[in-house]
């Protein structure tokens, strides 16, 4: 499997439960490995029945990062939430949601520049 050589910035019991249960999401490992924090997050239509259709960016990733899949895992939601709480407050938002976080803050805004 591709994580096994991944070193993950949260450990396993460092998951605390900070949200409910909403299912599955993308995250790249500029996130999960190297702990930045979210920079964007936008909603999608879901791919299967356990997608929240929620994609994590830290705003780093190049589209050549992107395009070698080792780079992003699926997680569940509150995993994610883990490495950035700021995210939160936007999970209830719907399908077509795309939010950029306010420089210096942990606010998300719809206008993206």
């Amino acid at each position: 499997m591709q994580n096994k050589n991944k070193k993950f910035k949260l450990q396993a019991h460092e998951i605390k439960d900070v949200i409910a249960p909403m299912g599955g999401c993308m995250a790249t490992d500029k996130i999960t490995v190297e702990g930045l924090p979210i920079k964007y997050m936008y909603r999608q239509e879901p791919n299967f029945d356990y997608d929240s259709g929620w994609i994590f960016l830290s705003g780093t990733e190049t589209q050549d990062y992107l395009d070698d899949h080792t780079h992003t895992m699926i997680y569940e939601v509150n995993t994610i939430a883990n490495y950035d709480q700021a995210i939160i407050p936007y999970l209830h938002l719907p399908v077509g949601t795309d939010l950029e976080r306010i420089d210096g803050t942990s606010e998300f805004s719809d206008d993206i520049g």
